[in-house]
């Protein structure tokens, strides 16, 4: 069995059980990246993201976050940025409270390849302040990501799997398990600068499990070029 029939087995697998492993499973998340490149060291990385408990009327969550990553040797990047987030939980009494979060976060990744396949590896710190109630945490988050061309060598390079695993802890808590997130999907790139992703996402928490559908949409531009 080849890569591409395991990832297409792994996506349907994975959907089969995000389909029966909970009630609210209309959970939606949209996302939109944008990427530049600034010069041949350093990169710009902003995005926004809206999730709902339904299609897309009663909110979850909403964030926007930028960080700047600059390029090592070895494929190594560091970065620094911030995260806005409005949290929207329902509590016990199933009412909905608003949260407001400000979260500076430091990361550095890691890219190689496996054939034609990219692999990442993720480390990430976040500083959480929270309110209502205020709150300090600190958290750590590993993420390992897997994207994989589908197409053939010798074809235009349109189609690619995504397969990701991240877990995320909390430093000083009660609770140091915070969650594990689960995504696979497909990606079509649009063009050279653009893709549309489409992926099924589980998360894990210490108490309850979420189910998303998750539509992004990416962009890459070289901003370095105007330099010459």
């Amino acid at each position: 069995m080849n890569i591409k029939n395991i990832s297409i087995l792994f996506f349907l697998i994975l959907f089969s059980v995000n389909s029966n492993a909970q009630k609210d499973n209309l959970n939606t998340w949209f996302q939109y990246t944008m990427s530049a490149k600034l010069n041949q060291k350093y990169s710009f990385t902003a995005l926004s993201q809206y999730r709902s408990y339904d299609l897309v009327k009663d909110s979850r969550l909403f964030l926007v976050s930028t960080y700047l990553e600059r390029k090592l040797e070895n494929e190594i990047y560091p970065a620094m940025g911030y995260m806005f987030l409005v949290l929207e939980p329902y509590n016990s009494d199933m009412e909905k409270k608003i949260r407001y979060e400000n979260r500076p976060f430091q990361q550095v990744s890691f890219k190689n390849k496996i054939g034609r396949t990219v692999l990442l590896h993720r480390y990430r710190i976040e500083e959480r302040f929270l309110t209502n109630p205020d709150d300090f945490i600190v958290r750590l988050r590993y993420l390992v990501s897997f994207k994989i061309p589908l197409n053939k060598a010798s074809e235009k390079n349109i189609l690619y799997g995504i397969l990701k695993n991240e877990i995320r802890m909390n430093v000083v808590k009660e609770e140091q398990f915070d969650s594990n997130r689960i995504t696979a999907g497909l990606g079509i790139n649009m063009g050279e600068k653009s893709a549309l992703e489409f992926s099924f996402v589980n998360q894990l928490g210490s108490s309850d499990t979420s189910n998303y559908v998750l539509l992004g949409f990416r962009n890459s531009f070289d901003w370095s070029k105007s330099e010459n």
